[in-house]
């Protein structure tokens, strides 16, 4: 199968998707195959938000907007243009996927194929429902990645290179048992927000996209605040504050009541507005319904703590801080040259 024909099923893909990126789902007649797996994603949807309380529709529809809009020709020529795409023997890539966001595999998923390789897929117990369904409709526009696409529940055994994404616990073990294999193993990251206190509304407003979007589950939300001394949180509030019906979710409030009671006993000094508590803490991974900061006193000497701390950081959101900053409110909105932990993958599969 020719490079052509596998950007051409992923754009396919990303149309088929782009009818379910709002509240409302639109059928365009347009679509390849719609009569076959329209209703069936639909279905899909539904199983996956029915399974995992985390997967509102909301949540999901932001994720599948996000590849849909990624999965266009100029999108994936733009990201593939630096390297040669040409695989002279195809080699079995496992990918042993994380759960905490839907499709949070994809880009690795895409990434195998789109290379030539084949792909054998371990999902997570928690995001099931949705990537082998969209595998069959890449068999379907594309008959060619039929043999090249499989699913597993069992132990690997028999591959040439794997992707894995897990807790710092389960990296240990992936590193153990993936030694004798070309390997990327991802451990626990998470993103921060670097904040002066000249902020404008509009920002912390983005902002807390940054850190409520999939309930601060992902990687790339913001769960960690550096603040100048004295910093007044007043402002932080109040731009929090349009996203406080999350309270009304079940699994949410439940772990906002839990780790609110855990502070108060613990007598932690803490500010919160009945659905975020903030929390002076040295550590980069927070609770869910929390945030920790961080006071700095000197930039520089801020940028040299994140520089040393780098493996433990996915995003750095700021306004003209460091050089790989990202945007307020872009975090959950990476493009396709966006790689995870800063590996290359496309560079990794090429080399296998």
């Amino acid at each position: 199968m020719q490079l052509e024909q596998r950007i051409n099923a992923f754009v396919k893909l990303g149309a088929f998707l782009s009818q379910f990126t709002n509240e409302e789902i639109q059928k365009n007649d347009q679509v390849e195959h719609n009569a076959i797996f329209f209703e069936g994603f639909k279905h899909q949807l539904k199983l996956a938000e029915e399974h995992n309380g985390w997967f509102t529709p909301e949540n999901m529809q932001f994720a599948i907007s996000g590849w849909a809009e990624s999965l266009t020709e100029p999108n994936l020529r733009t990201w593939l243009k630096p390297y040669n795409i040409a695989i002279p023997i195809p080699k079995q890539v496992v990918i042993i996927m994380a759960g905490n966001i839907p499709l949070v595999g994809f880009h690795d998923f895409l990434a195998v194929l789109i290379c030539g390789h084949k792909v054998l897929v371990k999902q997570s117990s928690n995001d099931k429902q949705l990537l082998p369904y969209l595998a069959k409709y890449l068999e379907y526009v594309e008959p060619e990645f039929k043999g090249k696409i499989a699913f597993t529940e069992e132990k690997v055994s028999t591959f040439d290179a794997v992707i894995a994404t897990g807790s710092n616990n389960t990296a240990r073990y992936f590193e153990y048992y993936f030694k004798d294999k070309p390997s990327i193993i991802r451990k626990n990251r998470n993103s921060v927000a670097v904040l002066t206190g000249h902020e404008t509304d509009a920002e912390l407003v983005n902002l807390s996209e940054d850190i409520f979007r999939y309930y601060g589950l992902g990687c790339r939300n913001v769960s960690k605040l550096f603040v100048p001394k004295n910093y007044n949180f007043d402002a932080f509030f109040k731009a929090m504050y349009h996203w406080h019906p999350i309270i009304e979710k079940a699994k949410y409030a439940n772990n906002y009541d839990y780790n609110k009671a855990v502070y108060l006993m613990s007598e932690f000094d803490m500010l919160e507005n009945g659905f975020l508590m903030i929390k002076e803490d040295p550590s980069y991974a927070s609770p869910i319904a929390t945030v920790f900061y961080e006071y700095y006193d000197d930039p520089t000497q801020l940028q040299q703590k994140l520089e040393a701390d780098r493996n433990f950081i996915q995003c750095i959101v700021s306004k003209g801080f460091t050089k790989n900053e990202i945007p307020f409110g872009a975090t959950q909105k990476p493009y396709l040259w966006d790689y995870a932990d800063s590996v290359d993958s496309i560079e990794f599969l090429l080399a296998i």
